[in-house]
């Protein structure tokens, strides 16, 4: 499915059809504005915090820059098409929606507003393990969708996991492999955040100095859905997201290893796809353990404070892999982006906080006017770089401007 070029494209989103409260957001770093003003300082805190310096956060962002753009021109770019084939599906952009947790925290039932928003778009979601809805009604609002998981070094656990997606209808799963320990997240202690939260005054008054999502968003849940739940961790529901108490089940997340993943290839049919690697040597072991693709990734920033971009690693990866599908994500944010780690071997990203702070600012009307403006970015950009399919953006349209 490719998204057509029209003359339209070219123009700002500012126009009858996009939303008023839309009408000034230009870029997916304008939603960031939008979500900060709109979410009480815990729940911004949780979504666009890092962990420690934020070292990796920032550095996921400037490895970007590294590299720089060769437009051709008299190319003849009228048929220029975005249409990316993966796992038997041809999506209509190369880029999907990260797994993203607690996002029916920060949106009025946030996992169900991305998958239908995805679903509409023609884009892959992936379903967080860490979601607040459970993963069977996702996949209901987007068969398409692909579920994330955050297994526990358990067999017994895993195995009624795995079960339970393959229930629900997944074709794809993905096994995050970068979280043994949760990072060290001081930004979300110092604004009041936890999981589950923590009943305070504070946490009162911020929810009060923040009436459109207090009632559009948490009292909404709550007397629509009652309190919500970990719904996703394990094969039976966990923790609610509000108690004084109660404390979530990692499980045994620090005794996961290699022999878990061939397990888990074993019990799964459908596509295997591992997040969270950086290393060649890790991604030649998932090779071996039969996997169908690799996500290169730092977690958003959020694990190891000053580990390396995973644009600055993707090369030596993609050369190691050979066939086998190597997707990014993590500090995408133009289309540029989009297009520099398709540059150097991405076969697809995932673009995960914009797209949160979409949702949280105009539920499914943002999300949809959040892919567009990413859509768009990348069509315009196919033009001025003169190609016409996003595998030419490998024939010496970037370059690399300095060492990493």
């Amino acid at each position: 499915m490719a998204i057509p070029h029209s003359p339209s494209a070219l123009s700002p989103p500012a126009n009858s059809r996009t939303p008023r409260r839309l009408r000034k957001i230009l870029s997916l770093d304008d939603f960031e504005d939008a979500a900060r003003r709109h979410l009480p300082a815990p729940v911004f805190g949780y979504v666009s915090g890092g962990c420690e310096t934020d070292a990796s956060l920032h550095g996921n962002r400037t490895a970007f820059a590294d590299y720089g753009l060769v437009p051709r021109v008299l190319q003849g770019v009228s048929q220029r098409s975005q249409a990316t084939a993966l796992f038997g599906h041809t999506w209509a952009a190369p880029f999907g929606i990260a797994p993203m947790g607690l996002c029916a925290l920060s949106a009025y039932r946030g996992d169900l507003v991305l998958a239908q928003a995805a679903a509409a778009a023609n884009i892959p979601m992936l379903v967080s393990g860490t979601g607040l809805i459970a993963l069977e009604a996702v996949h209901q609002a987007n068969p398409q969708a692909w579920f994330q998981a955050y297994v526990p070094g358990e067999p017994a656990r895993i195995e009624a996991l795995i079960a339970r997606v393959a229930q629900a209808g997944y074709r794809t799963l993905v096994i995050t492999a970068d979280t043994t320990v949760s990072g060290n997240r001081e930004n979300q202690v110092r604004v009041g955040f936890s999981t589950p939260l923590r009943p305070s005054l504070k946490l009162a008054w911020d929810g009060f100095t923040r009436p459109r999502w207090l009632w559009g968003t948490a009292l909404r849940t709550l007397l629509q859905h009652g309190m919500p739940h970990f719904e996703n961790s394990q094969a039976t529901r966990g923790a609610p997201i509000l108690s004084r108490n109660v404390t979530r089940d990692f499980g045994a997340r620090d005794h996961l290893n290699w022999e878990h993943l061939r397990m888990i290839r074993a019990l799964w049919k459908g596509h295997l796809v591992v997040k969270g690697l950086m290393s060649v040597d890790d991604a030649r072991l998932a090779r071996d353990c039969g996997v169908d693709g690799l996500i290169v990734s730092n977690h958003g920033g959020r694990q190891l404070d000053g580990a390396v971009s995973p644009l600055r690693v993707l090369p030596g990866i993609v050369e190691a892999m050979g066939d086998l599908p190597v997707m990014m994500d993590s500090g995408i944010r133009r289309g540029n982006d989009v297009l520099k780690a398709m540059a150097l071997g991405a076969r697809f990203v995932f673009v995960g906080r914009p797209f949160n702070y979409a949702a949280s600012v105009a539920g499914e009307a943002g999300v949809q006017h959040a892919i567009k403006l990413l859509s768009e970015e990348i069509m315009r950009n196919m033009a001025l770089l003169g190609i016409n399919r996003l595998e030419q953006i490998r024939d010496d349209r970037v370059v690399r401007l300095k060492d990493g």
